[in-house]
């Protein structure tokens, strides 16, 4: 709880639309903000620890400069036989990814950090999803990467668009965390931090996200 009894404000440090867009079906308000962290990889950092290792640096970085707010922080990063798969970020990129990841098991890490500085608060936990993907031909991955440019989505492809007619399974205990935010494990952690949820504000009156301060958005899905 904040001053007064009243509940602390949640922020999401990140600038995703897609976490943005999750978050907002708690009927919770809050705000948003953009970590400054470096997302470049350890030497010989494996994919899981990468997602966890950013996911609580996110939420540090944000809680630092909101130290009475509750701060959530996500990441996550693909994994193909180890190896971790960035945002392709342009169109030979993603056209590699796919190429490489057609009639295979892709696991996607996707971690969660929740901070809060005032009341020494922090908890993260982890999603973990296999995608398998169908033995696409080029044809499919060139149609569907001009018809969606996914280029911002680790892996390349969008399940909760088009790409999920790349797919032939989805296995995971969070449904949503495949597209960036596991959020079973969001309320459960936000639940140990103090915040209940289903909540008693009339979600009616929950506004929409607002920044919490002005920063370029980077347009990520992490």
């Amino acid at each position: 709880m904040g001053h007064s009894g009243s509940p602390r404000r949640l922020v999401l440090g990140s600038t995703s639309p897609y976490r943005r867009e999750l978050l907002q079906r708690l009927q919770w308000p809050f705000e948003v903000a953009a970590p400054a962290v470096d997302e470049t990889p350890l030497p010989g950092e494996a994919p899981e620890a990468l997602a966890r290792r950013l996911a609580l640096a996110k939420a540090r970085a944000v809680a630092a400069i909101h130290p009475d707010a509750l701060v959530i922080g996500s990441d996550q990063v693909a994994d193909l036989d180890g190896q971790p798969l960035s945002k392709p970020g342009d169109h030979a990129r993603a056209v590699a990814q796919l190429r490489a990841m057609r009639g295979r098991t892709v696991i996607f890490h996707t971690a969660l950090a929740v901070v809060c500085e005032a009341t020494g608060f922090e908890a993260h936990d982890l999603a973990r999803i296999e995608v398998r993907f169908r033995p696409l031909s080029d044809e499919e991955i060139e149609h569907y990467l001009r018809a969606e440019q996914p280029y911002d989505c680790a892996g390349s492809a969008k399940a909760e668009g088009l790409g999920i007619s790349l797919l032939e399974a989805i296995v995971s205990d969070d449904p949503t965390a495949l597209i960036g935010l596991p959020l079973i494990r969001t309320c459960q952690l936000l639940r140990q931090a103090g915040l209940s949820l289903p909540s008693a504000t009339p979600s009616a009156s929950a506004p929409a996200a607002t920044p919490a301060f002005s920063s370029p958005a980077s347009g990520d899905r992490l």
